[in-house]
């Protein structure tokens, strides 16, 4: 196989964060033969940055392989996962140490010099401990101390753990720091049932400054500005369209950290109340792509329910960029809160245009005010099936949205500022909030951008 530069490994790695291809498919790209190579790249690239990628001529004593080794069983890791933490050529140089270890002599760990090779040996002694008699002041100073220090170690280590119920080594490297100006480091290593090199391990990251500071203070400030209406596909796609390359695995962790998240949704009007009038039908088929502006419609009511009062929504949403191009609102569900939609949707037309305007079976749309209103406009009428709200997905997605991301994350003073902060949503909604599927654009930024291109 060629050697494979830095500039296809980073390309690679682009090419699989923009969703550009599977890890299968971008490793035959490369004539990899399987895809453990690639994801090892991604993970190393997400750890420690690009200059990983580069070919390392490091050379790794004795006590540094076994030090890897122990980490890697200690903390139950794979070959993988120790690679891409030790930032390791390849796993299979983990492989080859633990094969060496178990298999051969444990000379064959030692990394080989020119000429003669031994073992590097300690030969500083121990310093002798210090026996106080029993009884003694200083034996009861010392007992007092390990006893202050059997208190104190605990208590930290409570506050500092995962808060999962288990322990973990870092918090407990952590808490002989946090306690290294009171007590001997030594005895609380003992204490903590922790080797020296896993210590000083953990005590070196602490001190080095969080390469991820930025990045979550954008995503901070992406979330709140959207009011929390953002997870972590959106928040990635927003970051994407500010220049900055991250995968969106790493914008949910750092969210989960930050303790970010989306909201979940409620539920919606529903407006059936039988056979009223005409039943249309279903022209639409659940088929939801549309290839232009004022080619496919839909629309329905949603009820708000808020400090004893009721407010109705209709709205139109154009598929092909899910915008709302018309909507009313009123405080009763009447055939006229329909019929003003209509005729603001009417003047978003132009000549040529014959939409098709889906709706659920609704009273409203079974009058014959509505079919013959659609009629004069060249619109043609559909209807989704009865009990079949998945004919309607879209504008019942849109509920959704603006039910969870309005109600569910703002206090009201009364029905009216509630109305206020609706119509703004709504504008958000068009102009503001990004879609995946519209490239990272807002519906009009897509819209505009779309007939520009045409």
């Amino acid at each position: 196989m060629a050697r494979i530069t830095l500039e296809q490994k980073l390309d690679a790695i682009f090419r699989y964060e923009n969703g550009e291809g599977s890890l299968t498919s971008i490793a035959k790209s490369l004539n990899l033969t399987n895809t453990e190579t690639l994801h090892f790249w991604i993970e190393k690239y997400q750890f420690h940055g690009p200059e990983s990628l580069k070919k390392s001529y490091t050379r790794y004593t004795f006590e540094d392989k076994l030090y890897i080794l122990n980490y890697m069983n200690e903390n139950g890791l794979s070959s993988l996962e120790t690679a891409v933490q030790f930032n390791l050529p390849t796993p299979g140089t983990i492989r080859k140490w633990r094969i060496s270890l178990g298999n051969e002599s444990i000379d064959s760990l030692v990394l080989k010099k020119k000429g003669h090779t031994k073992l590097k040996k300690d030969n500083q002694k121990e310093a002798k401990k210090q026996i106080f008699e029993e009884g003694s002041i200083e034996a009861l100073q010392a007992e007092n101390e390990r006893l202050r220090m059997e208190n104190a170690f605990p208590k930290k280590v409570e506050c500092l753990s995962s808060r999962k119920g288990n322990i973990k080594t870092k918090d407990k490297a952590q808490v002989v720091y946090e306690l290294r100006n009171q007590f001997s480091v030594k005895e609380l290593r003992k204490l903590a049932g922790i080797k020296r090199s896993t210590y000083y391990y953990w005590t070196s990251r602490f001190d080095r400054p969080d390469k991820y500071a930025e990045m979550k203070s954008m995503i901070s400030t992406i979330y709140h500005d959207h009011k929390g209406r953002y997870g972590y596909r959106r928040i990635t796609l927003e970051l994407r369209n500010q220049g900055f390359q991250i995968n969106h695995k790493t914008v949910q962790r750092l969210m989960k950290e930050l303790g970010l998240k989306s909201l979940v949704r409620l539920k919606k009007y529903r407006s059936y109340k039988g056979n009223v009038g005409k039943i249309a039908p279903n022209i639409l088929k659940r088929d939801f792509v549309a290839t232009k502006p004022n080619e496919k419609w839909v629309t329905d009511v949603t009820e708000f329910h808020l400090f004893g009062e009721k407010l109705y929504l209709s709205p139109v949403l154009d598929l092909f960029n899910g915008e709302i191009i018309a909507y009313n609102i009123q405080s009763r569900p009447t055939y006229e809160l329909v019929s003003n939609m209509l005729d603001k949707a009417f003047i978003c037309l132009s000549e040529g245009d014959a939409p098709v305007l889906h709706s659920d079976q609704g009273w409203h749309y079974q009058m014959k005010q509505y079919s013959y209103a659609l009629k004069q406009n060249g619109i043609t009428q559909s209807m989704s099936r009865k009990g079949n709200c998945l004919d309607n997905a879209v504008i019942e997605n849109f509920f959704g949205l603006l039910k969870s991301e309005l109600l569910f994350i703002q206090e009201f003073e009364n029905m009216v500022h509630f109305k206020r902060e609706l119509e703004l949503y709504i504008e958000y909604y068009n102009h503001k909030r990004i879609k995946g599927k519209l490239k990272g654009l807002s519906p009009v930024q897509y819209r505009i951008q779309s007939t520009i291109a045409a």
